[in-house]
């Protein structure tokens, strides 16, 4: 098989709020890049390359992932996750989680289990806890600056998707939900076809925004047919957002790598921040 050149772009959510702090949703969105590019150019995987660029987002405090998940309405921490692999299309999910520092993670150990594609709540933490992922006290992901933003509105998620050297692509997304969202409300993202899809002889998606529009739509599987029809990803992502837009009555943003390693971006918010790897260029971050 001929060798192909990795590509990798993440995204920092559709919902990140533009009236201030762009420097560090840069720093944060480099952090992310820089590390899952680390793995493909070392020969890593394209699932190892979208976990770590996710994981380092998760990390990250900016973002609504993670450590910097937006609150329930009863002040707790529920976060979603999933990933998918482009050949086998395998895949692994969590939702409603908490007590855990990065549920992208334990969404790729739940795909490589084999067994299920997802588990929610009490039921992810069993899976945490039988496939070794590391477990923490929820009340560490609960940041005093998401507490302040309880009573606003705001979405974003964080993803990834990347082509690594045999071919194959991923997409990871992970969130902490709708700032104020219900207990037990499951968004768009650790669904498969929604939030998050791959298929390597096609391409790979990972949507943000408003999670019920764009379960609507299913939007990140809808891209990928209309990646097959007009060929050229960045007019996939901008026919895709018109789709969710007109028919799914919601706003938010995606991100897509094609089978070739083109990327594409688009997004109906105000900020979108995205950065990608580029041989020539290095990490570019655009908003």
């Amino acid at each position: 098989m001929t060798s192909r050149v990795p590509a990798l772009i993440v995204h920092g959510g559709a919902g990140a709020d533009p009236k201030g702090g762009r420097e560090e949703l840069r720093a944060g969105i480099e952090q992310g890049v820089h590390a899952g590019w680390e793995r493909l150019a070392a020969g890593g995987s394209s699932l190892d390359g979208v976990e770590a660029a996710v994981c380092a987002m998760e990390d990250h405090p900016r973002f609504n992932a993670g450590r910097g998940s937006v609150l329930t309405s009863a002040g707790t921490v529920e976060m979603d996750a999933s990933i998918m692999e482009g050949d086998g299309l395998t895949n692994g999910a969590v939702a409603c989680v908490s007590g855990v520092r990065h549920p992208i993670t334990l969404a790729r150990r739940v795909l490589e289990a084999g067994r299920h594609s997802l588990f929610v709540a009490e039921g992810a933490l069993a899976q945490a806890r039988a496939l070794g992922v590391p477990l923490c006290d929820p009340a560490e992901l609960v940041l005093e600056h998401q507490r302040r933003r309880l009573q606003e509105t705001q979405a974003g998620t964080v993803g990834a998707v990347a082509l690594d050297r045999a071919g194959v692509i991923a997409a990871a997304t992970s969130t902490g939900g709708t700032s104020g969202k219900l207990p037990g409300r499951v968004g768009d993202s650790p669904l498969i076809g929604c939030g998050t899809y791959a298929e390597s002889t096609l391409g790979g998606v990972s949507c943000t925004g408003d999670g019920e529009a764009i379960i609507r739509v299913v939007l990140a599987r809808r891209t990928l047919e209309i990646m097959k029809s007009v060929g050229d990803p960045k007019h996939a992502c901008q026919v895709a957002l018109d789709v969710l837009v007109e028919e799914g009555r919601g706003g938010g943003g995606l991100i897509a790598v094609d089978w070739k390693g083109r990327i594409g971006w688009a997004h109906s918010t105000p900020l979108m921040p995205v950065g990608w790897a580029d041989p020539s260029q290095g990490i570019v971050v655009g908003f």
